[in-house]
């Protein structure tokens, strides 16, 4: 499991400029079962993402197609960790510690 934090580096007119895009790219990995959920931070500096995938490229290779990095107006920090508890509508996302 993944947590995709997103830090805006251009203006916000800018972001805006391209959100439609990148809600469209959200749009594909949620139908694609890797995102879980995702939001704005606040402030509006940015966003999170929760998401599901084999591997850490794997993840790395889909943030490297979202418009927003392609336009230049962000850059993710990809964290990865191990979930092992998780609420009950999550629980088929459970890993063991080992």
């Amino acid at each position: 499991m993944f947590v995709l934090e997103l830090t805006y580096t251009a203006p916000l007119d800018a972001v805006d400029a391209v959100l439609t895009a990148h809600v469209a790219w959200l749009d594909e990995q949620y139908d694609k079962g890797l995102f879980l959920a995702s939001g704005r931070k606040n402030p509006r500096d940015g966003g999170v993402i929760v998401a599901v995938a084999d591997s850490r490229a794997q993840i790395e290779a889909v943030v490297a197609e979202d418009p927003f990095v392609t336009a230049g107006v962000c850059e993710y920090r990809v964290t990865e960790f191990t979930a092992t508890k998780t609420a009950p509508e999550l629980t088929r996302y459970r890993q063991s510690a080992g």
